[in-house]
């Protein structure tokens, strides 16, 4: 469970652990869920200077877009994506069916 105290960081950070295999999230919707909707961007920034050993190429833009910013480009990001089961076509992933919702925030 998260702390008030652990930051806006550390709670994307934390989120971002248990997102699992086969399933992503986008920037913005992990901004929301720590408290800033509107800090898409800078969720950005803390996957690109991030703790590396977190599960990054599990976070995509809104339409499912992903990082050019990823190391190796689009590209990398998409084999570590298909590496996982994620399928992408045109450089997506089908947010719609692969969201993932911490479960204790979950929405319908």
């Amino acid at each position: 469970m998260l702390k008030a105290n652990d930051g806006f960081r550390g709670r994307v950070e934390a989120i971002v652990a248990q997102i699992p295999r086969g399933r992503v999230m986008t920037y913005g919707q992990l901004a929301a869920l720590c408290g800033n909707a509107r800090a898409a961007r800078i969720v950005g920034g803390i996957a690109h200077f991030g703790d590396e050993s977190l599960p990054w190429q599990r976070v995509v833009n809104k339409q499912g877009g992903l990082a050019s910013g990823y190391p190796g480009g689009r590209d990398c990001h998409r084999q570590v994506l298909e590496a996982e089961g994620v399928p992408t076509i045109d450089g997506r992933v089908d947010v719609g069916s692969l969201l993932w919702w911490p479960q204790d925030q979950e929405t319908s």
